[in-house]
């Protein structure tokens, strides 16, 4: 078996034993999962992508290896912008705690079939047509400069949507309570819950968050078995990594700025590699990780000082 296949296998191994950890394990029918839990959950899943970088490392060479990474935080700091969008979701539709683990499971499936698809699609736009890198370039560039300057405090509601209206419309719904079930049936007729209208909304979600990490990890790498691999890792971990921020959603002001400079930064070294300028790709992990950082520890900073302000005004 050559060492391509041994390493797709080994993908594959892991994200089928994934799905039966989350299945059977993780995501336990109406129970509420604390953050505790999440924690573990979250950190099984970051040593499992680490494990599988250092299998790149030493199949391959560090050049691969340090591509995954850097692919694999990028993702990774595009997937807390997925959950701060569905905090909002839960919110708006009042989803029961007990009832969010396994929307959220859905959610994941859905993200990781939408992604195959899209890299899917991309990897044959790419081979056939490689100047289409530039307009992933230039798209990032734009909505990385679209992010920075967006008001995260202008939050519309789901319910003042446009798809939430729609499904209104067109499909068979009702607001009662679900009790954990999607379909309930009302008068010998089905009706979809909110549950469900949730997993819809999800859905669309992750259509569009994977139109943005797409182009992304382009930008990081075109090898196919990193580009599958850093993205699929890092949505793993993107339910856990929900109950341990869903609480401190509004204590990262600045993070959307770090995630924006780090899609422009991606999307300029497209540009310039056009120029033969080429960027080491240690030098993209490390923007990646002091872009994100720095905004973290900002927004943290930021927050401590404004209550100390109102403290002082008290």
């Amino acid at each position: 078996m050559g060492k391509d296949s041994l390493s797709y296998l080994i993908f594959i191994i892991a994200l089928v034993a994934s799905f039966v950890l989350d299945l059977f394990v993780f995501s336990k029918k109406n129970k509420e999962v604390s953050i505790r839990s999440a924690s573990y959950q979250y950190l099984f899943w970051v040593l499992i992508s680490l494990a599988y970088c250092g299998f790149l490392w030493y199949e391959y060479n560090s050049k691969i290896s340090l591509e995954f990474l850097s692919a694999y935080f990028m993702e990774m700091s595009l997937s807390i912008d997925n959950i701060f969008v569905f905090v909002m979701i839960f919110s708006s539709l009042q989803i029961q705690n007990q009832n969010v683990g396994r929307v959220l499971m859905i959610g994941v499936v859905l993200a990781i079939l939408f992604r195959i698809i899209f890299i899917a699609i991309g990897i044959v736009l790419v081979q056939k047509f490689h100047f289409i890198l530039y307009f992933f370039g230039a798209f990032l560039i734009f909505t990385g400069f679209k992010m920075f300057f967006e008001n995260q405090e202008e939050e519309n509601d789901v319910k003042d949507g446009r798809l939430y209206k729609f499904i209104r419309r067109y499909l068979r719904y009702t607001d009662a309570e679900p009790h954990g079930k999607y379909l309930i049936t009302k008068n010998g007729k089905s009706f979809f819950t909110k549950l469900a209208l949730a997993v819809l909304i999800i859905g669309v979600t992750d259509i569009i968050f994977a139109l943005d990490s797409i182009p992304a990890v382009f930008a990081i790498t075109t090898n196919n078995l990193v580009v599958f691999s850093s993205n699929i890792f890092a949505v793993l971990g993107l339910r856990a990594l929900f109950f341990i921020l869903q609480k401190a959603a509004d204590k990262f002001d600045f993070l959307q700025q770090g995630i924006a400079l780090v899609l422009i930064l991606v999307g300029a070294k497209m540009f310039l590699e056009l120029i033969h300028i080429h960027i080491p790709i240690w030098v993209s992990l490390v923007s990646i990780l002091v872009c994100i950082g720095t905004s973290i520890v900002y927004s943290l900073y930021h927050n401590r000082k404004a209550s100390k302000l109102e403290h002082h005004h008290d």
